[in-house]
């Protein structure tokens, strides 16, 4: 009843205050992250009462919404937009895994916490989202008004506000880029990175004026509606995240102003969302529906005024730009520590490129992935002959440098911690390294430099180290000391690789180089006569290498959809040959796999495998070694599961995978996994491939979690009715 007397009496002073002339009618949408969707339910009721807004403003996600329907977007299309919108991937910077470069595929995926290193000292991230696809979104829907730089111009005058870092004052913007103004004044504090704007660090408007009637007034309005998302301070037993004590700190000041502010407004509205929290994006159906319903208690408001507007200007519909441009000159400005051809490599334009926008915003991404750059902003400028120049506006990152942290256990290597240590433009520009320590009870490293030149030939050096231990059915040994049946194995690889690399189109990679090897491979358990442990190899080997790969799998685990490929040649040339007997030989090995999923809960993915000796090696170490579950092994070893580490060997082998899994929930997965074999000295020298078949089973649990799977499984093979508890956690 309160309510409905409070619209009466609203109603009844705006017919009275406006006899004299045509009122002018300014909107304020305060901020308040995910809550702002509320905002939404008011526009779409002013548009209904056919209701003209004479100026808009707003702060943080009431700035993006009021921006939206500045320009020309309705009510009804800012909503769709809004439930078609992935907000909590945008504002986590997640790019889809096509946009990365091989080189992140293959190295980059291990770790679950990144800290920037600057002068040798461990620093903290600005935030966890650089904030890239908030400003691709947001160049995609204002790609309309682009040329227009002064707010008052555009088709509803508009402003916002933002927060400068350095004094905490207000910054009124309604001048410059658009998409960088909204994105500046939605720059959440710890969620989104701060935005350079006029030389100013600016941050989330909300920190120095959330509510901005007062500016609105300055306007000249006679009439302001101020639509207030704020929620109320949180009691202790809430305050229990950093998000939450972060946004209570931030309200003092913003509850206490916006206070002041409301005194001066003649149409109050405050939707009922108390129990939502900013970065409730998850939950926008549900907020979108409470600003809704309080929206409809002031249709009579929103009708009256509408009455009262004799002259009104006609609001063209505006659409999402899905025009085709014709790109016959590319601009760049910005790209100082790389170079012109890596950035147009890994956006993959070329001139005579005919591109849409959506197009490009898919091509940044592409230049986003490498982590390089903290801004990237782009426009296109029409030309007398009907083409467009295309002008991208680089910001690089400052931070060169990163430091990564990770945990991992298996069965295999055992526990482990993982530091990656990362730095670019080393020696020269475009270039990267990379170092990972594996620290636990098999020590490892690997060692990346890479030089990235874009459409040109790329090349870099790569050294490893490599060392477990295994109690294991050793096929070599086993099968020569029928009393044995496991042997302890030590195993040491050393390998420094050159090579050469070109890729196409993000999903092929061919590359050529030449390798060292040192490869020792021991065991106590068999001893000489002597009483030395017995060494199956302890030599230093030189070859040369060969590679394609393709990578279209969405994920690196728990893939969905996409295709793999990795087919290898090598060549041993030459050894120190500790056993006296080597003969150069060549080796092919190769994997073939592909994922699909049906009704968005059941994949199956398929992979193939084969490894073949071309010529006789005169050693076992190089055999193809099956067993055991690791997605780690290298070399010559490969997993099978329901047989034990190194228990099937020979010099060629086929291998089929079939992986069946079911999302029980987000994130996590039961499967089944059925695995075939063949081994021999050559699996092909018959037509009968399916002779001496060995079969492998599992069936196991696992959960995606931050850190990476953990996964539990129990494999079995009908062939030995052995059965095996296998367990692995992090990446």
């Amino acid at each position: 009843m309160k309510k409905l007397l409070t619209t009466f009496f609203l109603a009844i002073t705006i017919v009275i205050t406006s006899q004299e002339k045509q009122p002018k009618i300014g909107l304020v949408l305060s901020g308040g992250g995910a809550k702002g969707f509320a905002h939404i339910g008011t526009l779409k009721e002013i548009d209904k009462a056919g209701l003209q807004i004479d100026y808009i403003g707003g702060t943080s996600m009431g700035a993006i919404i009021g921006g939206l329907y500045a320009i020309g977007y309705s009510g009804e299309q800012i909503e769709q937009i809004a439930l078609e919108t992935n907000f909590i991937a945008m504002l986590r910077d997640v790019l889809p895994r096509s946009s990365e470069t091989f080189f992140e595929k293959e190295y980059g995926e291990d770790t679950v916490l990144t800290l920037p290193v600057k002068k040798g000292a461990i620093g903290l991230p600005k935030g966890v989202s650089k904030g890239q696809n908030v400003l691709n979104f947001l160049m995609e829907l204002l790609a309309k008004v682009e040329g227009i730089s002064d707010f008052k111009k555009l088709p509803i005058p508009f402003f916002c506000i933002a927060t400068d870092v350095e004094n905490g004052g207000e910054v009124l913007l309604e001048n410059g880029s658009l998409p960088l103004a909204l994105r500046a004044s939605s720059s959440f504090p710890t969620l989104l990175n701060p935005v350079v704007l006029d030389n100013k660090l600016l941050i989330d408007g909300g920190v120095a004026n959330n509510f901005p009637i007062g500016v609105m007034k300055s306007k000249g309005m006679d009439i302001v509606i101020g639509v207030d998302v704020e929620g109320r301070l949180y009691q202790k037993e809430k305050l229990n995240s950093v998000v939450a004590i972060m946004n209570q700190i931030i309200s003092y000041q913003m509850y206490r102003k916006s206070d002041n502010e409301k005194e001066n407004l003649e149409v109050y509205i405050h939707p009922q969302i108390f129990d939502f929290n900013v970065v409730d994006f998850d939950k926008k159906e549900e907020i979108l529906k409470k600003g809704i319903e309080e929206a409809k208690k002031f249709t009579s408001v929103f009708k009256e005024l509408a009455l009262k507007q004799i002259e009104k200007k006609v609001r063209e519909k505006i659409t999402i730009d899905d025009n085709i441009f014709q790109i016959s000159s590319i601009d760049l400005k910005g790209d100082k520590n790389y170079t012109r051809a890596y950035v147009l490599g890994k956006l993959n334009i070329r001139k005579g490129d005919s591109l849409s926008r959506k197009e490009i915003t898919k091509r940044i991404y592409l230049l986003s992935a490498t982590k390089n750059y903290e801004k990237i902003e782009y426009n296109l400028t029409k030309k007398e002959d009907e083409t467009y120049q295309l002008k991208f506006t680089l910001k690089e990152a400052n931070d060169n440098a990163s430091l990564k942290l990770g945990v991992h256990y298996d069965y295999l290597y055992k526990s482990a911690v993982l530091a990656n240590y990362n730095q670019k433009h080393l020696l020269v520009q475009n270039d990267l390294f990379s170092l990972d320590l594996i620290l636990g009870d098999n020590i490892r490293y690997n060692l990346d430099y890479f030089v990235d030149n874009g459409f040109y030939i790329s090349y870099g050096f790569r050294s490893r180290y490599n060392h477990f231990r295994s109690n294991s059915k050793f096929n070599p040994i086993i099968s020569q000391y029928p009393t044995i049946s496991r042997i302890n194995l030590e195993y040491t690889d050393i390998t420094n690789q050159f090579f050469l690399q070109t890729t196409f189109h993000r999903k092929f990679a061919l590359g050529v180089g030449v390798e060292h090897k040192y490869i020792s491979a021991t065991t106590e358990t068999v001893a000489s006569l002597t009483n030395q442990a017995t060494t199956f190899d302890n030599s230093h080997y030189l070859n040369s290498f060969g590679y394609l790969k393709l990578d279209t799998y969405d994920k690196k685990y728990f893939v969905t959809k996409g295709y793999f490929a990795d087919l290898n040649i090598k060549w041993y040339m030459n050894s120190s040959d500790y056993n006296d007997n080597f003969t150069s030989f060549i080796q092919t090995k190769g994997t073939l796999g592909f994922a699909k999923t049906f009704w968005d809960k059941i994949t199956f993915q398929m992979t193939n495998e084969a490894g073949f000796t071309l010529t006789d090696s005169n050693s076992d170490v190089f055999d193809f070694y099956l067993g055991g579950y690791n997605q780690n092994y290298i070399n010559t070893f490969v997993s099978f599961y329901g047989y034990d580490f190194a228990e099937l060997s020979n010099n060629t082998f086929l291998k089929s995978e079939f992986n069946f899994r079911y999302l029980l929930k987000d994130k996590h997965y039961v499967s089944f996994i059925a695995n075939y074999g063949r081994l021999d000295n050559n699996v092909l020298k018959s037509i009968d491939l399916f002779r001496d078949i060995k079969s492998g089973y599992a069936i196991g649990y696992s959960y995606d979690t931050f850190i990476g799977p953990v996964e539990l499984k129990h494999s079995w093979s009908p062939d030995t009715k052995e059965h095996y508890l296998l367990f692995n956690l992090g990446f």
